[in-house]
């Protein structure tokens, strides 16, 4: 009578102990926009965090759902960085983000398939692509904070 009632509490608590580390890893591919009017927009990441996922990027891609968005890393350093929308079928807003975690620059409504290199404006740690239009839809503007562990370290 009393296996029963020890393997679910043992159950539950591994849920409990297995949950823990998922939670963490989930809140990595979250990332927050503070506006500088206090409004604050939540998007699921996918990372490009490897030169083959930053060399595909959302290459081939139909469609982003408003809420999703791929984060670019690209090292400990700023530095100035160019990115391009080749075999890229929808219309992106490029967030280009500083080290602090500041937005430097927006590219709003990039034309898909285009080869034209779109440049940061100046040194940035990381990029966000997000569905053309979301930038002007929220009021997501330069100057605004990002905030995600990767803009702590």
């Amino acid at each position: 009578m009393t296996a029963f009632p020890i393997s679910r509490r043992a159950v539950l608590l591994g849920g409990l102990v297995c949950s823990i580390p998922a939670a963490s890893a989930a809140d990595s591919d979250r990332l927050t926009i503070v506006t500088r009017g206090g409004q604050s927009h939540v998007f699921t990441l996918e990372l490009a965090n490897t030169p083959e996922a930053r060399s595909r990027g959302l290459m081939f891609r139909r469609e982003l759902a408003p809420d999703k968005g791929m984060l670019f890393e690209f090292g400990a350093r700023e530095s100035e960085v160019s990115m391009w929308m080749k075999n890229t079928y929808i219309s992106l807003d490029m967030v280009f983000i500083r080290a602090d975690g500041t937005i430097r620059h927006i590219a709003e409504n990039t034309t898909p398939l285009s080869e034209a290199t779109i440049s940061s404006g100046g040194p940035v740690r990381g990029v966000l692509e997000v569905i053309g239009g979301t930038a002007k839809r929220l009021g997501i503007a330069p100057g605004d904070r990002v905030e995600h562990p990767y803009f702590q370290r």
